[in-house]
């Protein structure tokens, strides 16, 4: 008898991310309502079975495309809450801003957020995903906040939990406006935060 070949490890891989490729274009093309397994088939160029066989659903297509980059962002939020030297807050948000320039273009999934977010409010299995997802990545800057306090650029009775919370918040405002609107840019937006934080006293 002749043997089954075995498909690699590496095939199966290329065959996953050519399947969430095409899932993203259609997403960001024609939304997530709007686009059907059909469509991902269709755009991938693949056999029904052969896109099924790793993605049973379209849902499980979105949380794959979010965990990817979701994946990145937590190792760079951790790297920024550990650095050493510590960053200064400021410090964080820059660089945490500046990865999220780089999944704002065609190529990102951050245009994908708020479509997730919003589907999240009708299933609860992604609105979980949703909630771990985003309270893990804040609690990065509640640990930056944390070590800010400690290094004395906070004053010693700060609340790292709401500083790091707050803190966290500026970065889906930023990349929220950025989808919406074309605007403002990082440099732009990082000038204002620094503004807010060192308003000049009036004479």
């Amino acid at each position: 008898m002749w043997a089954v070949p075995r498909v690699s490890e590496q095939h199966l891989a290329a065959r996953r991310q050519q399947i969430l490729d095409a899932a993203r274009r259609c997403f960001v093309r024609d939304g997530f309502h709007n686009t059907s397994m059909q469509d991902v088939i269709k755009e991938a160029g693949l056999s029904v079975g052969a896109v099924y066989r790793y993605f049973p659903s379209k849902n499980d297509l979105i949380t794959a495309i979010a965990q990817a980059v979701i994946g990145t962002a937590d190792a760079t939020f951790a790297d920024l809450a550990t650095a050493d030297p510590p960053l200064p807050l400021t410090g964080v948000l820059e660089r945490a801003l500046t990865f999220v320039d780089t999944q704002l273009g065609p190529d990102g999934v951050l245009p994908l957020a708020l479509q997730v977010w919003s589907e999240a409010q009708r299933d609860p299995v992604l609105a979980e995903f949703v909630r771990a997802t985003y309270t893990r990545l804040r609690g990065h800057f509640v640990a930056a906040a944390a070590r800010a306090r400690d290094a004395g650029e906070l004053p010693a009775d700060a609340d790292p939990e709401a500083v790091g919370t707050a803190l966290f918040g500026l970065v889906p405002g930023y990349f929220t406006q950025r989808i919406l609107t074309g605007s403002p840019n990082r440099a732009t937006y990082l000038a204002g935060v620094h503004t807010l934080l060192n308003p000049t006293p009036h004479p």
